[in-house]
């Protein structure tokens, strides 16, 4: 096997030991929650419940991506040690982290001229970002070269399809993306936005479905219309959800009830810190591969 490591964000949403596990390597984002900044280091410096009971009582809450500097010092260990990098960042439609990762590149390539760093933008986001770098993972277990995994990765970004559910527009509110009247009419009707995200990377509101039982059912639906091989699907299904774990339960149970091929159980994650903190409580996000995702 080549002498190179795969690497991805912290937003990808996944468990500090499904990491280990499965050798990923991972950059912290940050958050800021009442004026403290942390790191988004998976729950370490902040468990992830306390994290959405305070934003749930009115905390304020705000992310940062790593700058340049922060890319630089990250990668320059593995450098020093003689491996080649192949990094995925959070999409490049919902942050900048991917031009971060490029410049830190582009300084590092001058002091190792040797060393292949590879940079790709995953436009993808929570546990779908994770859904790919699992999936990057296998293929370099099976003993791809560096180059073959990112033409690999290259070509089957856009097959990680995105959809998630909020059963409360709160946040949305309080983020500024709706208006205030908007919102507290669609939370008095019990409106859940189902939204994905698109080939660009970046986050659409699809259907606005009344009530939780129907967009989760919707949600699911939106699997069997999509899933590769539809109801015959043996790929890995994840899920990601922001403090709503019966919710996700409830998605994963439906999902596992109707696709008797996946490959193992419906793997459920918190969706992050950083993600969360956009998101707020009560957003059900589910990943799965399928038909390329398009505007």
């Amino acid at each position: 096997m080549e002498n190179y490591i795969i690497s991805c964000c912290s937003t990808a949403d996944l468990s500090k030991e499904f990491f280990e596990e499965r050798n990923i390597n991972y950059l912290c984002f940050h958050f800021m929650l009442d004026k403290e900044t942390y790191p988004d280091d998976l729950g370490v410096s902040v468990d992830i419940n306390d994290f959405y009971k305070k934003m749930e009582d009115g905390a304020e809450t705000k992310t940062s991506q790593p700058n340049a500097e922060e890319y630089s010092n990250y990668f320059r260990p593995f450098l020093e040690a003689g491996k080649d990098i192949l990094h995925l960042t959070l999409s490049a439609g919902i942050s900048g982290a991917y031009n971060s990762a490029c410049i830190a590149k582009e300084m590092l390539s001058e002091e190792f001229p040797d060393r292949k760093i590879y940079i790709i933008d995953s436009l993808a986001a929570s546990s779908g970002y994770g859904l790919l770098i699992d999936a990057v993972a296998d293929k370099r277990d099976e003993g791809l070269s560096i180059d073959e995994l990112k033409d690999w990765t290259i070509d089957n970004l856009l097959y990680v399809n995105h959809w998630f559910f909020s059963t409360t527009l709160t946040y949305f509110i309080r983020g500024g993306r709706i208006s205030k009247t908007a919102g507290t009419v669609g939370n008095m009707l019990n409106i859940c936005p189902l939204m994905n995200v698109n080939s660009e990377g970046k986050l659409d509101v699809k259907e606005k479905i009344r009530s939780k039982r129907k967009v989760i059912k919707a949600i699911v639906d939106k699997m069997e219309q999509s899933a590769r091989d539809g109801l015959e699907y043996n790929g890995k299904c994840f899920i990601s959800n922001s403090a709503c774990y019966e919710d996700a339960r409830a998605v994963a149970d439906l999902i596992e009830s109707k696709f008797p091929k996946l490959n193992g159980k419906v793997e459920i994650f918190n969706i992050g810190t950083v993600i969360g903190s956009h998101t707020g409580p009560g957003t059900v996000a589910l990943f799965f591969w399928g038909d390329k995702r398009d505007e």
